[in-house]
């Protein structure tokens, strides 16, 4: 934000120093002596000029395209453009500008404009002249030659509107002033509501992330509970074991889960903690594989995305009759995790029940922390429920 704020003053700033500077370029060109510039700059139509088209371009971008514009009260800005053009058509600044300063800057040595000069000079002179000669006479009085009515002798007072005279130029460039005020405050505007816009969607996606986390959260804890009801029951000798590794994985979800990324190895704990859990209720009937391969340093992983399938693998694919195989396969590389479960589908287990809300959340999960950056395959062919993960970091 500050970055984008000053990059902005530096733009208004350049763009206003070029602006200031176009007055002396023009003034330079058309004027003899190179030192005329200072007088320019030291003028007070000079800053007649710049300062009311910088004041005209902030009122209206900052104040009455956002009060008026945005809010839809066209006439009412309709009409405070009309007075302002008005008041640019009375201070005249481009006209005056010019008359004071250009007229100024051509005096010769006797104090005469350059202007003057030319049009009374020698030439003047010689038609002076050949008038005399003319059958009717000479002119009653030489100073009544032609001249410019604007190099008529100071009173030395400031006027600074000509009657008579419309000023073109300066309302020219009052409606590109104008137009361009409008188009910063349009984008500006439109700046903001992206901004506006991008906020809300982040602050959805985190509240559908607690939403999710929260439902994930009571469903894990309730089936671990039950586990340890069923050996506190049966007055098994590990119940304390169990209580222990269920204070560990509790300690996980409560500090850790909260952020939105955790590292791997506090992920891969919680999941050992709970196979040891599942241990000590299932019977020779299960066999375990878990195999974990690659080397696990600083990658980091949304919480409990592997601990939900896990956690699915132990409760639907347990029996107490049949001999079953589980199969928990992780494998970790620099720049993608690859995960692999797999257990056997029993009949009276139905797909619909299978998919319940730790299978559903982890999936919306995973589009909201790796859009574009995850594959998951869920299959249950040749009566095997098979899960295949993979995770871009």
């Amino acid at each position: 934000m500050q970055r984008s704020r000053a990059t902005t003053i530096f733009i208004h700033a350049a763009g206003w120093l070029v602006f200031l500077g176009f007055p002396l370029l023009f003034m330079n060109k058309t004027q003899e002596s190179s030192s005329s510039s200072w007088y320019v700059v030291l003028s007070p139509f000079y800053w007649l000029f710049c300062l009311t088209y910088i004041f005209l371009f902030y009122l209206n971008s900052w104040y009455l395209v956002p009060r008026l514009v945005f809010r839809r009260a066209y006439f009412r800005y309709g009409i405070i453009i009309l007075l302002l053009s008005g008041c640019v058509y009375y201070l005249q600044p481009f006209d005056n500008l010019l008359l004071h300063n250009l007229v100024k800057g051509h005096k010769d040595s006797s104090g005469r404009s350059a202007i003057a000069g030319r049009l009374s000079g020698p030439s003047a002179d010689s038609d002076s002249a050949g008038i005399k000669g003319l059958p009717f006479g000479p002119l009653p009085h030489e100073n009544m030659r032609m001249e410019d009515p604007r190099l008529k002798p100071s009173n030395k007072v400031i006027l600074i509107h000509q009657s008579g005279n419309i000023d073109l130029v300066a309302l020219f460039i009052f409606i590109i002033v104008i137009g361009l005020s409008i188009a910063v405050s349009t984008v500006q505007k439109w700046q903001l509501t992206e901004q506006q816009v991008m906020k809300a969607q982040a602050e959805k996606a985190h509240a559908e992330l607690s939403f999710l986390k929260a439902q994930i959260n009571p469903h894990f804890l309730f089936n671990t509970l039950n586990n340890i009801y069923a050996l506190s029951v049966s007055q098994n000798d590990k119940t304390p074991e169990s209580i222990m590794k269920l204070s560990n994985i509790m300690r996980y979800v409560t500090d850790e889960v909260a952020e939105d990324l955790v590292p791997l190895q506090s992920e891969i704990d919680c999941i050992n903690d709970y196979i040891d859990l599942q241990k000590l209720r299932i019977g020779k009937t299960t066999k375990l594989n878990v195999v974990y391969t690659g080397e696990i340093k600083n990658q980091k992983i949304a919480p409990l995305v592997l601990m939900t399938f896990v956690e699915n693998v132990f409760k639907y694919g347990i029996s107490k009759h049949k001999t079953v195989n589980i199969s928990i396969k992780l494998h970790v590389d620099t720049d993608k995790l690859t995960f692999f479960c797999q257990n056997p589908v029993f009949a009276h287990t139905t797909v619909s029940k299978r998919k319940g809300i730790g299978i559903s959340n982890t999936k919306q999960r995973l589009e909201h922390m790796y859009p574009g950056k995850h594959r998951l395959e869920i299959n249950t062919d040749n009566e095997l429920f098979t899960v295949n993960l993979e995770i871009d970091y």
